[in-house]
């Protein structure tokens, strides 16, 4: 069933993938028709969020935020299909990068590196990052239950170098690579929800108490690897500049938890500088404390 599925979406996903931006677009406008006013897809989820981060917030504005963010939403949903023939110029053209030199500094200083990054603007084309750097490129996913698909994604994903690798097997290689002093390069989606009672440190996210994930701190500090924030900003449709933020690179220097809080604040900063951006229909703060 796996299999068929597969073979029956597959075909589609490529037709659509090569056709012209601009209808791509357009197909995306008549997605936010139906995905914001005839199914509402988590649309209380959304709205929820957003409430509770910006109870200051009127109806009116919260309405706002949340149909700007599903015409977002269902732009990256149709420039994630057109990853799969999007080629190099055209990305190069789409998804910029600025501060490279950042990135040059670490690889002269012998230092690999650990890119935070959040749900926030674009993280499906960071990806060409690989063609712009030294280091040997890694990206973390967590692997789908439909092997073909999850296949597809890793192809997508891995288009212009970067090896994609499952959360459970991130680790092991990264120590396996520092051994050989293999300098590279590892894309985290920093901003998840840990598990309910499988966390080890609470934070503020947006002003909500919140379980956070350390696993990347914790990484860095034990292979001494830096850290840096990756900042992605929408320019325009279609459209996104990508800088670097220093958080640590020694991070052995620095006091437990100090580096997830450096992250947290990047993206908080993002987030409410452009809050439409933001993936609220995640639910990122499901195990907040209530009063």
């Amino acid at each position: 069933m796996q299999r068929l599925l597969y073979y029956l979406l597959y075909p589609i996903l490529w037709l659509t993938s090569i056709l012209p931006m601009w209808l791509l677009y357009f197909k995306s406008s008549c997605l936010y028709i139906i995905t914001y006013y005839i199914i509402g897809y988590r649309k209380n989820v959304v709205k929820n969020n957003l409430k509770l981060v910006f109870p200051e917030k009127s109806s009116e504005a919260i309405n706002h935020i949340a149909k700007e963010f599903y015409k977002h939403l269902c732009d990256v949903i149709f420039e994630t299909i057109k990853s799969l023939t999007i080629s190099e110029k055209e990305i190069n053209k789409r998804f910029q990068f600025e501060n490279l030199d950042l990135l040059e500094h670490l690889y002269q200083k012998d230092k690999s590196v650990l890119l935070m990054c959040g749900h926030y603007a674009s993280w499906e084309w960071s990806g060409i990052l690989t063609k712009h750097m030294k280091f040997k490129g890694f990206a973390v996913y967590k692997k789908l239950d439909n092997p073909y698909f999850d296949a597809l994604v890793k192809k997508i994903r891995g288009r212009f170098g970067a090896e994609i690798i499952t959360n459970k097997k991130i680790v092991p290689l990264l120590y396996r690579n520092a051994k050989k002093n293999l300098k590279s390069l590892t894309l985290i989606l920093s901003d998840q929800t840990p598990k309910r009672n499988a966390y080890k440190h609470r934070d503020t996210f947006m002003g909500i108490d919140v379980p956070v994930f350390t696993g990347t701190e914790e990484l860095a500090k034990k292979l001494d690897f830096a850290t840096v924030y990756l900042k992605v900003k929408k320019v325009k449709r279609g459209y996104y500049k990508a800088s670097f933020e220093l958080l640590a690179e020694n991070p052995k220097e620095y006091a437990d938890f100090e580096i997830t809080r450096k992250f947290l604040t990047e993206i908080e900063k993002q987030i409410q500088d452009e809050p439409k951006y933001y993936l609220w229909s995640h639910k990122r703060w499901k195990h907040r404390l209530k009063n």
